[in-house]
């Protein structure tokens, strides 16, 4: 699908840090202007909508799946609808997040994953691919199937770099389990972000493990090694390092408000982003779903495995995550907008491309009503049908 050509809308324009009454002109899916009050090109069709919050679209690092489907499906089908509703809730642009499964299990993941990212996205734009898994911690394994679990395989990061350059973006392992500082320099070497999750890693684990090219964090607080005063574990290392992003999955469930608050505080500017963690029910009602295998069982909107009442992902969208920090945590709108647009493009090294409105970046642009509600979503200029 094409852009619209050359449109523009006026609106109150959530920018890096201040919101400020203003129009956003669009020319073949890139933002041409910001001005404050003047329309740049006359033949641009104009949206009012002043009322109305104009925001960069959001990115989401780690996304299972969504509507019923799972990129663990492997089928265009899946790839195609998880895209669609989450573009419905203002994503723009996702990493397809996998679970630990068997090898080949993960192959097919990619090889879809590299079919898909080939052809013309009419939703949101599928940046690559997260590995979770299977290099990870039994100890720690969460809603990740144990049976799967192994060692860190090089060799099979190594085919896979061979047969899909630049697909894989991160990978989440355990850095304390053998083999893995081997793993770590691969990925560094690759340039892949090395992410530590479902880990029972010491705080001299984590911290030992940032020369080697550890850079990130999956879901704060959830399937690691918690803070005590004496050890400060996973947790304690993803808060005082800088070195390290740390994801948050923020729907008043996986985390308490008091632990976000201490997040926010120790990783300040660049150093958290929102996450969905989403799996295959979000956006249906409560019943019973799969992940990696396992039987899940979702009520209230909360997914937990059916054998022991664990956290199983979230049936959460991203712009939820983002009313969520505002309304419960008490963000402004640009530092919201921060947490799930800009901090996971910096997180990328797309930055220059999109992540926030400017001139010259991409029109990943997400326009809300006064009560943050979805009113349009367009990528790369592109409006989202249904919005």
């Amino acid at each position: 699908m094409k852009p619209e050509g050359t449109f523009a809308v006026h609106a109150q324009v959530v920018m890096e840090d201040v919101v400020r009454e203003g129009i956003v002109t669009v020319t073949d899916g890139m933002i041409a202007s910001v001005d404050v009050d003047v329309l740049a090109q006359p033949e641009a069709e104009l949206l009012e909508a002043r009322d109305h919050y104009l925001l960069p679209g959001f990115i989401d690092l780690h996304v299972h799946g969504g509507n019923g489907h799972d990129f663990m499906d492997a089928s265009a089908d899946a790839f195609r609808e998880i895209t669609r509703f989450h573009a419905m809730n203002g994503t723009t642009a996702m990493l397809a997040t996998t679970v630990t499964a068997p090898k080949e299990a993960i192959e097919e993941v990619l090889a879809a994953a590299e079919r898909f990212r080939r052809q013309p996205m009419p939703w949101a734009e599928l940046l690559g691919v997260h590995l979770e898994g299977p290099f990870i911690s039994g100890k720690w394994p969460g809603a990740q199937n144990p049976a799967h679990i192994v060692p860190p395989q090089p060799a099979w990061i190594r085919d896979w770099l061979a047969k899909y350059p630049d697909l894989i973006r991160i990978v989440t392992l355990a850095p304390e389990i053998e083999g893995a500082p081997d793993m770590l320099d691969l990925l560094a070497s690759a340039g892949i972000i090395a992410s530590c999750g479902h880990t029972d890693a010491t705080w001299s684990e984590i911290v030992d493990s940032i020369p080697r090219g550890l850079s990130h964090a999956a879901h704060l607080f959830n399937a690691m090694r918690g803070f005590h005063h004496r050890e400060p574990g996973t947790v304690g290392a993803v808060l005082s390092r800088d070195e390290l992003t740390a994801e948050m999955i923020a729907d008043g469930v996986h985390v308490h408000p008091a632990a976000l608050r201490m997040a926010l505080h120790c990783k300040k500017g660049d150093g958290l982003i929102l996450v969905t963690d989403a799996i295959s029910a979000a956006g249906l009602g409560d019943g019973d779903y799969r992940l990696g295998g396992l039987e899940v069982t979702v009520k209230g909107g909360v997914a937990r495995l059916k054998a022991n009442g664990q956290l199983a992902g979230s049936t959460l969208t991203m712009i939820r995550a983002f009313r969520y920090m505002v309304r419960e945590i008490g963000l402004s709108l640009p530092q919201a907008s921060r947490l799930a647009s800009l901090n996971p493009a910096l997180r990328l090294g797309i930055e220059r491309q999109t992540g926030s409105i400017a001139p010259g970046k991409r029109a990943d642009l997400l326009l809300l009503s006064p009560d943050l509600e979805i009113s349009r979503v367009w990528v790369r200029g592109r409006r989202v049908d249904g919005t």
